[in-house]
């Protein structure tokens, strides 16, 4: 059984913000695979089992906003049994261009909140992740207001081919191991 977990922030104001690329990621998943209406469940939108390549998959859209994700993934975690290999994050990362994406199979928050608090209330940083590129950040707006900013129209085809590469990669991950998931989409 897998889980993919896509980081974003509830409410409308959040809509389409770069903060929310995992909620967009999410919602790709969910467009590719039908899955049906999402239940809610372990403070989160939640959509499964799907089976994708003989492999029980869930997908989660945390409604705790984001520095509290970890919330919910700890909840299903107890409900289904999971090690932390077996939860891909998607989240958004400003240390990266528009457009670009990056697979790692574990290592730290790197200073995203909803990933700190994933990784605090899992007990483990070995849980992979998929960052997707949202700078770089200009430095005169201050991060938290471009975080929760949108996309400018002319970053608008970058960030829907990260998307669909973040769509693809989670699909891989879901049946291939991580290291075979990074060197075809790093």
């Amino acid at each position: 059984m897998k889980l993919v977990v896509g980081l974003g922030n509830p409410g409308i104001r959040y809509v389409q913000t770069r903060h929310n690329v995992g909620w967009m990621t999410i919602d790709g998943l969910v467009d590719r695979l039908s899955p049906g209406k999402p239940q809610e469940r372990f403070h989160s939108q939640l959509w499964g089992p799907v089976m994708v390549e003989g492999e029980k998959l869930f997908l989660m859209k945390p409604l705790t906003f984001m520095n509290a994700s970890g919330e919910a993934v700890r909840e299903f975690a107890r409900y289904h049994p999971l090690e932390p290999e077996d939860i891909l994050v998607v989240f958004d990362e400003v240390a990266l261009d528009t457009g670009r994406i990056r697979i790692r199979s574990k290592g730290s928050a790197g200073g995203h909140n909803g990933m700190k608090s994933i990784i605090a209330c899992m007990g483990s940083g070995d849980i992979p992740r998929l960052r997707i590129g949202i700078g770089p950040r200009p430095e005169v707006i201050p991060m938290v207001d471009f975080v929760l900013g949108r996309f400018r129209e002319e970053e608008q085809p970058s960030l829907y081919e990260a998307l669909d590469e973040s769509v693809k990669a989670c699909l891989m991950w879901c049946h291939r191991p991580v290291e075979e998931v990074m060197n075809k989409f790093n």
